[in-house]
């Protein structure tokens, strides 16, 4: 039984009272007790879609007690933020504009081009995918329209912007080649010709973006969700950008940066700045250096607070031993220890059972290398 079982009539009314008597870990209790009055199908798909909405807040916020899911769907879907960040820089190019997405999934992206103004149509190959998406556009009293459909063989011509986000997965696991897209990478080329938006993995090889597309990668909360490719009308002569949501801010250009010893702080680059190859900007924003040129660290003599990154107190140097570092541990009394590492080929999780933190006090342990030898510092996380 499908999503549109649960549209109207008493497949609405056992939906309704799924959620609202829904419990994590207690979808058996839940089942039993809707059994007795409702049909036992239409009872497991309504308890089944109630656990997806209660996943989806993560993604959807409050919308995703309105919305209809998938599993694979809900993995696959845009969370809103980013949706709403995409829509937003296309609405203000383009005011109006009509947007066909290509495998729509359950329609996260149209929703987010819908409230932008924009004019959105989406085509999914999958049936029940598609009914999803237009139940979904449908719930939140939004206009578009899903077609059921190939996207090689869509028509574009009616529409001013291309949106298109390739499957990535294959046999139930994630596909990290851009090769192994599918649609294939030939077809995303081919729609980069035009105006265009395609939604790509954050690893995508910087050579892989053709000429005169800008790649934008976005992170969400310290998150690094995707990447971006931008053609066409929609393309402002930049190459490589970073966006971190929530706070918006955006960097394009990474000028020189020397290297020097530690400072009196670190700084750890935002992880779609990473990906972006845009590290040196963190080191013009709070006049300092990197610490090794080919390692993601940035220092500095004094703290510059500043999005594209988190900061870091640096209190000791201690040697990269195994015994050094356990007696560091005890002798401050550390229970919670955060470690992050560059550089080096460690498991900070392996890492950390070894160095047995016991006691009530924090620490930040950051591990990274500078030209062939691993250090470590003891720090204090700076939160602003």
């Amino acid at each position: 039984m499908t999503v549109t079982a649960l549209l109207d009539g008493p497949g609405a009314e056992v939906l309704a009272t799924a959620c609202a008597d829904y419990q994590p870990g207690r979808e058996l209790q839940l089942v039993e007790k809707l059994r007795r009055r409702y049909d036992a199908t239409l009872v497991t798909t309504a308890v089944t879609q109630a656990a997806l909405r209660h996943r989806a807040v993560a993604k959807f916020g409050p919308d995703a007690q309105r919305m209809y899911f998938t599993p694979d769907g809900l993995e696959q879907a845009t969370r809103t933020a980013v949706g709403t960040h995409r829509a937003a820089r296309i609405a203000a190019t383009l005011p109006g504009a009509g947007v066909v997405d290509l495998g729509c999934g359950i329609g996260g992206d149209l929703i987010s081009a819908a409230r932008a103004g924009l004019r959105v149509t989406g085509v999914e190959r999958d049936p029940e995918t598609a009914a999803t998406a237009r139940a979904n556009l449908s719930a939140l009293g939004l206009p578009g329209d899903v077609l059921v459909g190939e996207a090689e063989a869509t028509d574009l011509t009616p529409y001013d912007v291309v949106f298109a986000d390739p499957a990535r997965r294959a046999d139930g696991r994630r596909v990290f080649d851009h090769n192994a897209y599918s649609p294939p990478w030939s077809f995303v080329t081919g729609l980069l010709e035009r105006t265009a938006c395609v939604k790509v993995a954050p690893g995508i090889p910087h050579d892989a973006v053709p000429d005169g597309v800008e790649a934008e990668w976005v992170s969400d909360s310290g998150e690094v969700k995707e990447a971006a490719l931008w053609s066409g009308s929609l393309a402002n002569g930049i190459t490589r950008r970073a966006t971190l949501l929530p706070s918006a801010a955006t960097v394009t250009d990474a000028p020189d940066a020397e290297v020097g010893p530690v400072g009196r702080y670190i700084y750890e680059p935002d992880g779609a700045v990473v990906r972006a190859g845009l590290v040196t900007a963190v080191a013009a924003a709070v006049d300092g250096w990197l610490l090794d040129p080919r390692i993601a660290y940035v220092t500095a003599a004094q703290y510059v607070p500043t999005p594209l990154g988190s900061a870091y107190e640096v209190l000791e140097e201690l040697p990269y031993k195994e015994k050094a570092l356990r007696s560091w541990v005890r002798s401050q009394g550390i229970g919670t220890l955060e470690i992050k590492r560059r550089g080096v080929d460690l498991d900070p999780a392996q890492l950390r059972k070894k160095l047995a933190p016991k006691g009530s006090a924090s620490a930040t342990l950051i591990i990274t290398r500078i030209d062939r030898d691993a250090v470590a510092y003891s720090c204090r996380r700076i939160t602003s």
